[in-house]
C-alpha cells in the first residue's frame, strides 16, 4: 500500500478545498423499484417473509443496490454509504435472518467498493465508501419498561458483540470509514465506535468512523435526551474523522443545531437531512431544488464539509445539492483551547 493515500488523508486534503458530497435515500431508491417479496427472498430458504427487509437485497438483488449507488454518483456524490443500516444481528433477527450478518455486510460493502471504484475508474476522482451502521432497535440508556427504569432489554457487552460483528464484515468487504449514524442513544453510538475501533485494529488497517446524530425534538436533543454539544462532549474521545446530523427534520429545522456542533467539533462536519417532514402518508414532498435551496444556507454560513440527503431524498435531490456546492466555501476546521469538557444531558466546559 506504500505510495497509495490513505482514504483518511484523501478526503481531509478533498474537504478543505471543497465541500463533498454525500448520497442520499436508499429506502426511497428501493421502493420506487416495487420489488416484490420474491426479489427480496430470492434462493434463500428463509421462513419470515421478507419483504422491506432492504439489506437482504445486497445478497438477493445485488443489481438494484449497485443501480442505487451508481445513480448517486453520477448524479455527484463523492462517497456513498453501504445499505447495511439494518444489518445487525438485532434487527436482522426481526426477518429470521441474524445467521446472515456476515454475509449481508460482506455482500453491501463489497458492491457499494465496486460502483465507487467504477465511478473513479470514469473520471479520475476519488470515491470513497462509508460502512453504514443504524442503532438498532434497542436501547442501552432507556428502559423499554415504565415500570422499571432499571431494566434493559440489551447490556454493553451484547452490543459491543452485536456491533463487533458487522464491522468486522465491513471492513473485510473494503469499506474506508464506519459511519455510526442516526444516533439516538449517544450510549449506543460509543459501545458502536469501540467495536469499529476493534475490528480495524483487529483487520490491521486504519478505518476512520463518522459520527451522525438525529434529533428527536424542536430542543434539539437526541432520544437519550443529549443535546448536539453534549453529545460531541461524550464521544469526542473516539477522534471521528467526521460528526454531524442526519434525519431528523429538514434542512432547515436543522440549521441551529448544525451550526451549534460545527462552532463546536474540530473535525469534519457531515450532514443529510430528510425532504423535509413526511405527508400523512409519511411520503416526502420536498423537491429537489427546495432541498437544494434549505442546504445553500448552510453553505452561506460556512457551516459543513461533507453534505447529502437522507430520507426521502433521490438522486434528483442529490444532483441539487451537488451543484449548489460547487460555489461553497468548506467550513474551516476550529482550533480550540485546550481545556476539559464533559457531559451530562448538557454540556460543561471547566473554566481555564
Amino acid at each position: 500500500m506504500s505510495g497509495i493515500e490513505s482514504a483518511a488523508a484523501a478526503l481531509r486534503k478533498a474537504a478543505s478545498k471543497r465541500v463533498l458530497v454525500f448520497d442520499g435515500g436508499y429506502g426511497t431508491g428501493i421502493q420506487n423499484r416495487k420489488l416484490q417479496e420474491s426479489d427480496y427472498r430470492g434462493e434463500l430458504d428463509l421462513k419470515a417473509d421478507q419483504k422491506g427487509n432492504n439489506d437482504l437485497l445486497n445478497l438477493t438483488r445485488p443489481d438494484v443496490i449497485r443501480a442505487i449507488h451508481a445513480d448517486y454518483l453520477d448524479a455527484g456524490a463523492d462517497m456513498v454509504e453501504t445499505n447495511t443500516f439494518s444489518s445487525t444481528s438485532i434487527a436482522l433477527a426481526d426477518y429470521g435472518c441474524e445467521h446472515l450478518v456476515r454475509e449481508v455486510n460482506l455482500a453491501g460493502a463489497k458492491v457499494a467498493r465496486e460502483a465507487a471504484d467504477a465511478a473513479q475508474a470514469k473520471d479520475g476522482r476519488r470515491r470513497f465508501v462509508a460502512g453504514a451502521i443504524g442503532p438498532t432497535n434497542k436501547t442501552l440508556s432507556l428502559s423499554p419498561d415504565v415500570e422499571d427504569p432499571g431494566y434493559r432489554e440489551v447490556d454493553f457487552d451484547q452490543m459491543l458483540g452485536v456491533y463487533r460483528e458487522q464491522c468486522d464484515a465491513l471492513i473485510e468487504g473494503g469499506v474506508d470509514f464506519i459511519l455510526i449514524e442516526t444516533i439516538f442513544d449517544t450510549l449506543n453510538a460509543k459501545v458502536a465506535a469501540m467495536a469499529a475501533q476493534q475490528a480495524a485494529a483487529a483487520a490491521g488497517r486504519e478505518v476512520p468512523i463518522m459520527l451522525s446524530f438525529t434529533v428527536t425534538d424542536n430542543a434539539g436533543r437526541n432520544l437519550s435526551g443529549h443535546t448536539v454539544e453534549a453529545f460531541w462532549h461524550a464521544v469526542r474521545h473516539a477522534d471521528p474523522i467526521a460528526v454531524g446530523v442526519n434525519c431528523s427534520f429538514g434542512a432547515d429545522k436543522l440549521r441551529p443545531h448544525l451550526a451549534a456542533l460545527a462552532k463546536l467539533a474540530d473535525t469534519l462536519i457531515i450532514a443529510y437531512p430528510n425532504a423535509g417532514l413526511p405527508n400523512d402518508l409519511g411520503e416526502y414532498d420536498q423537491e429537489a431544488e427546495e432541498t437544494a435551496e434549505l442546504v445553500n444556507v448552510w453553505f452561506r454560513e460556512n457551516l459543513v464539509n461533507i453534505v447529502g440527503g437522507c430520507c426521502g431524498t433521490t438522486p434528483a435531490h442529490i444532483a441539487a445539492i451537488a451543484k449548489a456546492a460547487e460555489k461553497a466555501q468548506p467550513r474551516a476546521i476550529p482550533e480550540l483551547d485546550r481545556r476539559t469538557r464533559l457531559a451530562g444531558l448538557e454540556p460543561f466546559t471547566m473554566a481555564a
